[in-house]
């Protein structure tokens, strides 16, 4: 479950329109987000090439609130300093792309950010089982990442709950995030398991009033 009993709605810039992304930005934190989440794909890793860190040094000053960079790139500790220098406020990389996680994470604190591990959904969660203790947040994947609007995989909610488990277990100040297919009707499963983050994109976006899609999934939550 939940351990703080809080949701946090993150807006995916993804499903923004990309020709007036400081406007999108903007609408959704008048419209309640708690954070800005940044998808940051490099075409290898994942089969889709969207921003890097000129487009979120060009963000930073349009909003107060945190932005959380997701790194979907291959070796990532090579971008890592280019992201805190933009402004990042959080930055999470992939088990799967980081050979010596534990170095990624600590550059990352080390550069005043919040640090993240990224997990795929065919990856295992017991291949976080060491690396917990070196970071703030795990951001479970519930799509397989590279494109917006695909469907909630089903099997993420036991395996958040899995996560959720190891970390109380540890006694961890870790926070678990989710990515993909999160709207009102996914949400309650997944924040009952135990995710305290929601990045949701088109459940977002594609909504006419965006303030009420950000109450109705923390309503729904």
């Amino acid at each position: 479950m939940n351990r703080t009993g809080q949701v946090r709605v993150a807006p995916s810039m993804l499903s923004a329109d990309f020709s007036a992304l400081g406007a999108a930005l903007a609408a959704v934190e008048e419209a309640g987000a708690d954070l800005i989440h940044l998808d940051v794909m490099d075409g290898h890793f994942v089969p889709n090439i969207t921003i890097g860190p000129l487009v979120v040094k060009a963000l930073r000053p349009l909003t107060r609130l945190p932005l959380d960079c997701h790194l979907m790139i291959s070796e990532p500790q090579r971008y890592i300093e280019a992201f805190l220098r933009a402004g990042a406020d959080m930055i999470s990389v992939h088990v799967e792309a980081e050979q010596h996680l534990q170095r990624a994470l600590a550059m990352i604190r080390d550069g005043g950010a919040k640090a993240g591990i990224a997990i795929n959904p065919a990856t295992s969660a017991d291949t976080l089982a060491e690396a917990l203790v070196y970071c703030d947040y795990v951001l479970v994947m519930t799509v397989n990442p590279g494109f917006g609007g695909q469907k909630f995989l089903q099997p993420s909610v036991e395996k958040v709950r899995r996560i959720a488990g190891m970390i109380r277990e540890r006694n961890l100040d870790v926070a678990i995030e989710v990515d993909g297919g999160i709207d009102r009707n996914t949400a309650p499963a997944i924040v009952e398991a135990g995710a305290e983050i929601l990045v949701a994109g088109t459940a977002v976006f594609g909504q006419s009033d965006r303030s009420e899609a950000i109450t109705q999934l923390k309503r729904r939550s």
